[in-house]
């Protein structure tokens, strides 16, 4: 998922100023000197400094993410390949299942937010097979290497920036936070700016936990779609506004392609 935030909260606190931060590099030397460097500079973020040394003391620079940013090949496959290689029989019969399950809540999400149970549980199963397997990763030593990193360091420098924002406000310990080695967090593997700015606490337990309260998860899922423009009661087919909407959600073709037709199978 791939997003961009337009509220002043998040430009004031997203907003990166490269003078305030040690040079980006492409390997391993200068990481210590620019973690330092973005300790020190924590208030120009809207961040505590002392939660921001804690959360990223001891945590060293993985060549792993970047391995893995550099290499990226499931969305170079055809849809046919893609969805072969992503779902089967038994994730769409599992999703019908939860569906039951939870029902009440998507009820209630869809009268909310407007966005079905079929669509919500697509994704949910395609990004984690519905919460199997969410990542066990470091998501700040992820973020923190990225940032470092000069290939994409703005974009990533805004990641750690809202990642240290949902430790500092307490809905997550660093310990808690763990992903996709992006940086991506939950059950429906929200980037830290979406978690910021979406995530919903539908369980009223006063924290927004996208980890491990499927409530949540599902709820900020709708929430995220609907505000970029789902429309309640109309198809999510190609050609269709809610299909573009899903195309909010990831910019590969093949993926929100998967994502629709595994909807209609999951609701037939």
């Amino acid at each position: 998922m791939r997003i961009a935030l337009f509220s002043l909260f998040t430009i004031f606190f997203m907003s990166v100023t490269p003078a305030l931060s040690a040079t980006c590099g492409n390997g391993p030397g200068g990481y210590e000197a620019w973690k330092q460097s973005f300790i020190a500079n924590s208030s120009s973020y809207g961040l505590k400094e002392r939660v921001v040394k804690k959360a990223l003391q001891g945590l060293t620079y993985n060549k792993k993410v970047v391995r893995l940013d550099r290499n990226q090949k499931s969305f170079k496959l055809s849809f046919k390949q893609f969805y072969a290689k992503r779902v089967n029989n038994a994730m769409i019969k599992r999703g019908q299942k939860l569906g039951k399950t939870y029902a009440r809540i998507f009820n209630g999400i869809e009268r909310k937010y407007g966005v079905p149970a079929p669509v919500i549980l697509a994704i949910w199963g395609l990004e984690t097979n519905y919460g199997s397997f969410s990542g066990n990763m470091s998501v700040l030593r992820s973020l923190a290497t990225l940032a470092y990193d000069c290939r994409r360091s703005k974009f990533f420098t805004n990641e750690l920036v809202n990642a240290l924002m949902i430790v500092q406000r307490r809905d997550m310990t660093p310990a808690e936070m763990k992903g996709a080695w992006a940086g991506e967090i939950g059950q429906t593997q929200f980037l830290a700016s979406s978690y910021m700015k979406y995530a919903v606490d539908w369980d009223r337990n006063g924290k927004r936990d996208l980890v491990r309260s499927i409530p949540d998860v599902l709820a900020s899922t709708a929430n995220y779609l609907q505000k970029h423009g789902w429309r309640r009661g109309q198809p999510w087919g190609p050609g269709t506004a809610n299909y573009r909407v899903l195309k909010k959600w990831n910019k590969a073709s093949v993926y929100v392609q998967t994502i629709s037709v595994m909807a209609e199978k999951i609701g037939s």
